[in-house]
């Protein structure tokens, strides 16, 4: 099962992945856990990223593909996976579909994770952490709606749109659903 996970900052995306690929027993991948891997490990794609990140840019989407494109190939992501954070444009979708098509393969679902927007400013908030402060992440939250959200047009055959206003549990069991769905379209 190939899943991408869509949604704005706050939604629970990250939360609702350690579940999902503990029950289907495939790998979570996440940009923010790719670009801190390449980080850590001082790869030529960490180093240039870094560039960017302690600018407090964007890291480039060819930066971006190349991690994704490693990471695919990984033995572990061969038969599923879970995309958080990637694709995030429009133009990367396309990169994406390039590549499972080069490997005979496609899209599962994309998981659309929907929550007002006083919810997940009221979710981010409540983390507490210093660089959460409301005016951050409502510019998150237009960065969301410029770049990431036209892919859910992009993705309109493949989109399973998630109420994920509830509880984590209850969000779980939507997801759960949606899955099944997906994955048994009959």
């Amino acid at each position: 099962m190939r899943f991408v996970l869509i949604g704005p900052p706050g939604a629970g995306k990250g939360t609702q992945a350690a579940v999902l690929s503990e029950r289907l027993g495939v790998p979570h991948l996440s940009t923010g856990d790719l670009f801190r891997a390449h980080l850590a490990a001082g790869t030529r794609l960490g180093r240039a990223a870094r560039r960017y990140l302690d600018a407090g840019e964007l890291v480039p989407d060819e930066l971006t593909d190349d991690m994704v494109r490693g990471r695919l190939a990984e033995p572990d992501a061969r038969d599923g996976f879970l995309l958080d954070g990637y694709p995030r444009t429009v133009r990367q979708a396309g990169v994406l579909a390039d590549l499972l098509a080069a490997d005979g393969t496609g899209l599962t679902a994309v998981l659309e994770f929907a929550a007002p927007e006083e919810v997940v400013v009221d979710r981010l908030l409540g983390r507490g952490r210093p660089d959460d402060t409301e005016d951050v992440i409502r510019n998150r939250l237009r960065v969301y709606r410029r770049q990431t959200a036209p892919l859910l047009a992009t993705y309109a055959d493949l989109l399973v749109t998630v109420d994920a206003a509830g509880t984590v549990a209850e969000t779980a069991e939507r997801v759960r659903e949606a899955v099944a769905a997906a994955a048994d379209p009959a």
